[in-house]
């Protein structure tokens, strides 16, 4: 009876654990062409509706100015691509990152600016959540 209580139980553990790590934000991207002014992510858990939101980014790994966004749902959501706002040249790499949409003053308008606290991006034990792709 004991060994099988274990056994069960740590089969629960196992699949709570794979449950909060399919529920935790997350963004996966590959480098890619950006030629046709779109910049995409293969996949996206957000934890509430918000943004998929591209920033310029260096070898620093810093956000810089937003040169792209995209609206998200809460979930995960397949193929998000945000189009973008100026141009990219191969090599420049872009730093996708997900968005709140708390804070502003206008549901489903965009409103962040570098630095500012509406519609800003969301933080997992204190890290913000991001991929960095290189455009080609």
């Amino acid at each position: 009876m004991i060994t099988r209580t274990l056994i069960a139980a740590a089969g629960f553990a196992a699949l709570a654990t794979a449950a909060l790590a399919q529920d935790a934000p997350m963004i996966e991207a590959v480098d890619q062409d950006v030629s046709n002014g779109v910049v995409s992510a293969t996949a996206v858990n957000a934890p509430a509706n918000g943004w998929l939101v591209v920033h310029r980014t260096d070898d620093d790994m810093t956000p810089g100015p937003v040169v792209g966004y995209a609206p998200l749902r809460a979930g995960m959501t397949q193929d998000v691509a945000a189009i973008l706002t100026e141009e990219i040249a191969a090599g420049d790499m872009l730093m996708l990152m997900i968005h709140s949409e708390d804070g502003g003053m206008e549901t489903g308008i965009f409103e962040y600016t570098l630095g500012a606290t509406e519609d800003g991006p969301i933080r997992v034990d204190g890290a913000l959540v991001t991929t960095i792709v290189t455009a080609q």
